[in-house]
């Protein structure tokens, strides 16, 4: 198979963590000076909403290479 047996669960461990992460340093470090148009901050409820979507993929992910 190419780049070998296990890619799908190499792909949702990064996926998922890369949403969980950066969504998390958007809500420590939201940007100083926001472009024309942009949020000061990013909605909390949705922010929560994809740290979680994200932590759930990476730990499936982690968990699938584990087994």
């Amino acid at each position: 198979m190419f780049l070998g047996e296990d890619l799908l669960p190499w792909l949702v461990l990064a996926i998922g963590a890369a949403l969980a992460i950066g969504t998390v340093v958007a809500l420590v470090r939201p940007p100083k000076n926001p472009r024309t148009g942009d949020l000061s901050r990013p909605p909390l409820p949705r922010s929560v909403l994809m740290i979680v979507i994200g932590t759930v993929a990476a730990v499936w992910g982690l968990a699938s290479l584990l087994t």
